[in-house]
């Protein structure tokens, strides 16, 4: 029962440093792009779902899938705010809901060409309702019913004229910039003004949705089943987190999608290198075979000994590729999300992203060991003696 000593298979390793640094690398290479992979999906799937709010509701139009292309009318938008007995209110007795206008337009970035930027008009109830999740972190608000705006921050350095003081030119009308603010998930990447000029700017005559704060542990299925008979209006209601965590799913699941691709197409080479590192290891210890046989060692224990070895290589591997993206954590970049609007994000490798990355190298080297293996188990001690 006895198993070959571990520290046979670390002196192994140092001895053949060349043939060492090459699969360390391969697979390194490999988990590195597919740890990079998880980390955007992680950075992308938290920025809209780690703030979401369950005492928040969101009323679209019955069958849209986001806010782009829900419409309500202005007289829906009033019936929502003024008469769902849900909906909170503050001290001055006026409902906690708003209105609010959300427009994708094409906007110039700084790096050349051109992007699809996020505006979103609202009313001043929409600050209360946000409280603070959403402040100004340089300028001012914009005063409402004038042509002002305020930039999330997620677009600075990234669109073009977005600074305070610059103006922009939106459709029929040019507002200037008044302020930057800080908010949480997709809203540091759009563009707030006040709807009834926006909307007259954009020409849209209805609203994409109504936010409004309800009571905690509100059903809001039953206030969409108390509206399914109702000529007036039949709104999709959904939670603040539930609506933002459907406008990351899809794109969540590209991102896993092209990183498991590119990682099973480059691991497949960090299986085959790790493969013939290993066959070039057996040729090169035939004699150390034949005598670890001779002396009683069973396959089996050789058998374990070289998969050992080659899950070793795959972790380092593993431990390497992982420390080649953790420079990238905070970074930030930007994608088109559902709502065919640019939005930022940034690099999040996570403990779940490193615990995945690191089994996959696992698995890598497992898989390129077990032949080998196989093949320095079979021995017999005589042929092996007389290979060496």
């Amino acid at each position: 029962m006895a198993l070959v000593p571990i520290r046979y298979n670390l002196r192994s390793l140092f001895v053949r440093w060349s043939s060492t640094v090459l699969t360390v690398c391969a697979v390194g290479a490999t988990i590195a792009v597919f740890a990079g992979m998880l980390s955007m999906q992680q950075g992308f799937a938290t920025l809209f779902q780690e703030k979401g709010r369950d005492d928040l509701a969101v009323f679209l139009r019955q069958g849209a899938t986001s806010e782009g292309e829900s419409g309500i009318t202005l007289e829906q938008t009033e019936i929502l705010k003024k008469e769902v007995p849900e909906v909170e209110r503050n001290r001055q007795g006026q409902p906690l809901a708003s209105a609010e206008l959300y427009l994708a337009v094409r906007l110039r970035k700084f790096d050349g060409g051109e992007t699809n930027v996020a505006i979103r008009g609202v009313e001043p109830m929409t600050f209360q309702i946000h409280g603070d999740d959403v402040r100004i972190v340089d300028g001012q608000n914009f005063t409402p019913g004038s042509d002002e705006l305020i930039v999330g921050e997620g677009l600075l350095g990234r669109i073009a004229n977005c600074n305070v003081g610059d103006t922009l030119r939106i459709n029929t009308g040019t507002f200037r910039i008044v302020g930057t603010f800080a908010a949480k998930g997709g809203y540091r990447s759009e563009i707030w003004g006040d709807l009834e000029r926006l909307a007259e700017a954009l020409e849209r005559p209805v609203r994409s949705r109504v936010l409004a704060k309800v009571a905690p542990g509100t059903d809001l299925q039953a206030i969409e089943d108390r509206y399914a008979d109702d000529l007036r209006l039949q709104p999709k209601v959904l939670s603040e987190k539930d609506y933002l965590r459907s406008q990351t799913s899809d794109l969540s699941a590209r991102f896993l999608f092209v990183g498991a691709f590119l990682a099973i197409i480059m691991g497949i080479g960090a299986v085959f290198t790790g493969t013939n590192s290993m066959l070039a290891a057996i040729g090169a210890r035939t004699h150390e075979i034949g005598i670890l046989k001779a002396i009683g060692y069973k396959p089996w224990a050789i058998f374990l000994a070289f998969v050992g070895e080659s899950l070793l290589l795959g972790l380092l591997g593993g431990v390497a590729g992982c420390l080649m993206v953790l420079p990238f954590q905070g970074l930030e970049t930007g994608t088109v999300n559902s709502t065919f609007s640019e939005v930022t994000f940034a690099f999040r490798t996570t403990p779940t992203a490193l615990f995945v990355s690191i089994a996959f190298a696992a698995l890598l080297g497992l898989v390129g060991g077990l032949f080998p293996a196989w093949r320095a188990s079979r021995m017999t001690p005589t042929q092996a003696l007389r290979r060496g």
